[in-house]
């Protein structure tokens, strides 16, 4: 019966689906192959009247299994995509998307540049209106191509002058490129999303030509617009165009201070830190300290020497001057129940000593602070040192011996 039909091709469709699932997480290509070809035949003998939507399944599966399978060639991948882009006009705009971004990853960038161009051409009635979002992606990405060849031809110019014919044409190609360029990136940072690679190179066209203020103005759209979603990157992007033309370091800190509460572990806590150091205002070199703290609580931080040199020299200064020990006192009352075993352990202690002296010098001179002249991680390296004949190690034993008090009034 009909019913029975409907039933049995469904269980049978999902069989197949699954066999394909597991074959492609074993990464066995050649049996995804086979059952994507049966399952194709099957949905090509089906007499149902129901709709079964198959087209975007084996888009996807069928793309996955090319892109890996070692008999595949460019010419088959090509040929599976442009069938797949006549399976339904709701698809098109994406594939030819992803038919791009293999050929990128190819290194086809003429190709890739020609099937962008062909698909923004494409309209198709209502549909063209309803994928504005995948066209202005199309349109982007063209944009992405266009900055590549005016870098190229940036770069020639740069290398050979700007004499003779030939340079000529090459400026003139060059400013074509940015044209182009320009246009279509500056419509898709208008949309609010995560648009970090296009933002990077559009701000690098603005400044190129000078136009500084138009580049602040996207910089500060894409990180403070409350429309686009929370994004570290935007504020690294601003934080680095304002060093490089010398601004404040009052705006340099603001900046860092956002990328602070969003990423406390960013690599740049270390600029920040360096900044709120120098400062004489009382506030901004209690966040310094708290900033590095933060930073050290993330295990990547865990061998940076940048950061316990950083930690060491504030916590020295603070024992030696015996004012803001209440700083100390609080960041380390949160700290003190998991640091010990998370940064201070013998086992650390010897690991660190055999790998990198400097970093188990800074470790030390904080662990003796923070836990007292008996600390395990202070006694190894300090010994250690003091065994090696390393002066600093011998100066290192006398000032925590000198200031342990300063440990007993931190640990309440």
């Amino acid at each position: 019966s009909s019913c029975e039909h409907k039933t049995n091709f469904k269980k049978s469709k999902e069989v197949c689906l699954s066999y394909i699932q597991d074959a492609m997480l074993q990464k066995q290509w050649k049996r995804a192959a086979e059952f994507l070809t049966f399952y194709i035949e099957s949905l090509e003998k089906d007499f149902s009247t129901e709709y079964m939507g198959p087209s975007e399944i084996i888009w996807r599966i069928g793309t996955e299994i090319l892109c890996h399978h070692s008999h595949s060639s460019m010419k088959e991948f090509n040929s599976f995509i442009e069938q797949m882009k006549t399976l339904g006009v709701k698809r098109y705009l994406k594939v030819c998307l992803e038919h791009a971004f293999h050929l990128l990853c190819n290194g086809l960038i003429d190709e890739a540049y020609q099937n962008l161009s062909l698909a923004e051409s494409w309209r198709f009635g209502e549909q063209t209106a309803i994928q504005d979002k995948e066209m202005k992606l199309i349109q982007a990405y063209r944009g992405l191509l266009d900055y590549y060849n005016w870098s190229k031809q940036k770069t020639i110019l740069l290398e050979h002058g700007q004499d003779g014919f030939e340079d000529l044409s090459v400026e003139q190609e060059m400013h074509s490129c940015f044209r182009k360029a320009a246009v279509n990136l500056k419509e898709i940072i208008k949309i609010p999303g995560v648009w970090d690679l296009f933002v990077k190179c559009y701000v690098d066209l603005l400044e190129f030509y000078g136009d500084h203020n138009e580049a602040r103005q996207v910089l500060n759209e894409y990180a403070y617009n409350s429309k686009f979603p929370a994004n570290p990157n935007a504020h690294v992007y601003l934080y680095q165009f304002l060093k490089r033309h010398g601004e404040s370091k009052k705006s340099l800190v603001s900046v860092l201070k956002i990328l602070h509460d969003i990423v406390p572990s960013h690599e740049l806590m270390i600029d920040f830190n360096t900044m709120l150091q120098k400062s004489k205002k009382r506030k901004k070199r209690r966040l310094g300290l708290e900033v590095i703290f933060a930073a050290l609580d993330y295990a990547g931080w865990k061998e940076n020497v940048k950061a316990w040199s950083c930690l060491a020299r504030q916590v020295k200064q603070i024992v030696i001057s015996e004012k803001h020990l209440d700083w100390i006192k609080q960041e380390w009352n949160s700290r003190k129940d998991w640091w010990p075993a998370f940064h201070f352990s013998r086992y650390l202690a010897k690991r660190n000593w055999q790998e990198n002296e400097s970093l188990s010098y800074e470790k030390a001179l904080v662990a003796g602070i923070l836990l007292g002249k008996d600390c395990r991680y202070f006694k190894y390296v300090s010994h250690q040192g003091c065994k090696a004949q390393v002066k600093r190690f011998r100066i290192l034993k006398k000032f925590v011996h000198k200031h342990n008090p300063v440990y007993l009034r931190i640990s309440g």
